[in-house]
């Protein structure tokens, strides 16, 4: 395997993908056993898109099925399609299908967004269950012990448009908006609830995505919405395939290297 790292940024470039899956995988496991040691949960909040999907299966394979503490792990969501669950661009309902339902959590632990033609009481809906789950954990605000993000080629990051220029609204932690592909109404967490998470993991691969990556890490003038992600207490690592980091610059070196001749 080959692999780059830059701890200034704390970005991971890997060769393929397979071995990025496998280092997001190694990120949760320790996430998750470091929260279950500190306060016996593990809150966390996941990404749709077709690039954690390799990552949910992951998580049904040894080690990770057997080691990591899922009875003490509550799985919410980032943002969600509202679509229905059985929907193949619903996010809970492929995680359920790629891994949740193999896993043996307790009742109550998954957190799905709801969906309804009614977007002002879904978000209500959504709002109350991370309040009473934070509540228990003496917050008065939500503070995750880990998220997942990705990145659309767009800049947009759970469902945070570049044409929907949400502010940080501190009693609205749950917003909607209308957007993506397919353009449907959607719900998603805001920036400031992503931004107070203890730690934010980005998983971000293929070609497709060089682009934005490239806008991410090199100054870009062009604002997108991954640029509003900064943790406020927290730490935030990228692990990118050798694809999707093949536009950037890599500790002052192109990254892939130039082949020689």
């Amino acid at each position: 395997m080959k692999k780059m790292t830059d701890p200034k940024n704390n970005i991971q470039i890997f060769s393929d993908p397979q071995h990025m899956v496998e280092a997001a995988a190694e990120h949760f496991y320790h996430s998750a056993v470091s929260a279950h040691h500190r306060s016996g949960c593990f809150s966390v909040a996941l990404s749709g898109g077709s690039t954690p999907r390799a990552l949910h299966r992951r998580f049904c394979e040894k080690p990770y099925i057997l080691n990591i503490p899922w009875k003490s792990t509550h799985l919410f969501w980032v943002d969600e399609r509202m679509v229905p669950y059985d929907h193949p661009e619903s996010n809970f309902g492929v995680a359920k299908k790629d891994f949740i339902d193999k896993l043996s959590l307790p009742p109550g632990h998954v957190h799905p967004m709801p969906i309804s033609e009614n977007p002002d009481t879904v978000v209500a809906h959504y709002q109350l269950q991370l309040k009473t789950y934070f509540e228990k954990q003496n917050r008065s605000e939500p503070v995750f012990d880990f998220i997942l993000l990705g990145i659309g080629t767009d800049g947009h990051i759970a469902s945070l448009f570049p044409e929907n220029p949400f502010s940080d609204t501190s009693n609205q932690w749950v917003i909607t908006a209308k957007g993506g592909d397919p353009r449907v109404w959607r719900m998603t967490l805001n920036y400031e609830i992503l931004n107070s998470a203890k730690e934010i993991l980005f998983l971000i691969s293929g070609v497709g995505k060089a682009s934005v990556v490239k806008s991410m890490f090199e100054n870009s003038s062009k604002k997108l919405p991954v640029h509003r992600i900064r943790p406020l207490n927290g730490k935030i690592t990228y692990l990118l395939d050798r694809e999707a980091a093949s536009h950037i610059n890599f500790s002052g070196k192109r990254y892939p290297p130039k082949k020689r001749k």
